[in-house]
């Protein structure tokens, strides 16, 4: 039978992707160091001496700040992509209420049940993107409250209005994740986590569907594109 090849992802967007990989596994590293320093006794010389700590945090302060430009970027693109504008996924009316059920179902028997089209992206996959998205959110708030008090007479080297914007910004984590600065670092630990288990379930997801819909898919941040049957293309 007969495969048509559909684009689903610019050059852009794959590099965008594969960027915010290599950030998180360094936020991910470099934050687990930051909250125990485990290799520095692995240094021959002391590790004040060779700013590891400084090192880490600067590292975790970049990969985050890449974070943030590409979540821009992604927010952007969910309105105004060329391929798919995911927003259209999120609006939770009959149809996409509908798809986000099929492809549950679709998931749990295995592909023994499909009833939604797997040419373009579903409102399953939307919903998961932008539950990670506001997970990202949710770190960048919380690390930017933690690190505001890195400057604890409200001074910095660009002025005083910077740390003033970031504790207007972000003091409201402080009593709603329990009232203490180390609630907000508890809850910023915790999040990572629940990241982690996110990226481990999308790497499962991209090769199952791989694997069961023979389309492709895993393709699609490589080459930026899948394959679907002709009469399914048709049909549509």
């Amino acid at each position: 039978m007969a495969y048509k090849k559909v684009k689903r992802m610019s050059l852009f967007m794959r590099i965008n992707h594969w960027v915010v990989a290599i950030c998180m596994v360094a936020a991910i590293a470099t934050g687990l160091y930051i909250g125990h320093p485990y290799y520095q006794t692995l240094i021959a010389d002391l590790a004040v001496d060779k700013y590891v700590m400084a090192w880490n945090r600067w590292i975790h302060f970049m990969a985050a700040i890449i974070f943030d430009v590409s979540s821009i970027v992604v927010a952007y693109l969910y309105f105004f992509s060329r391929f798919e504008k995911a927003y259209k996924k999120l609006i939770p009316n009959g149809e996409n209420i509908k798809e986000f059920g099929d492809v549950l179902v679709n998931l749990m028997t295995l592909n023994r049940v499909k009833k939604f089209d797997s040419t373009h992206a579903d409102s399953f996959n939307a919903v998961f993107f932008f539950i990670f998205h506001l997970m990202l959110l949710w770190m960048l708030l919380t690390g930017l409250q933690l690190y505001v008090h890195a400057f604890p007479h409200g001074e910095s080297s660009i002025g005083a209005w910077w740390p003033t914007m970031l504790h207007l910004a972000t003091d409201w984590t402080v009593w709603i994740t329990g009232g203490t600065y180390m609630d907000v670092r508890i809850s910023h630990h915790n999040t990572m986590y629940w990241i982690i288990a996110w990226v481990m379930f999308h790497i499962y997801y991209q090769v199952w569907r791989t694997l069961f819909w023979q389309e492709g898919d895993i393709n699609i941040v490589v080459g930026g594109s899948k394959f679907v049957k002709e009469d399914k293309e048709k049909s549509n």
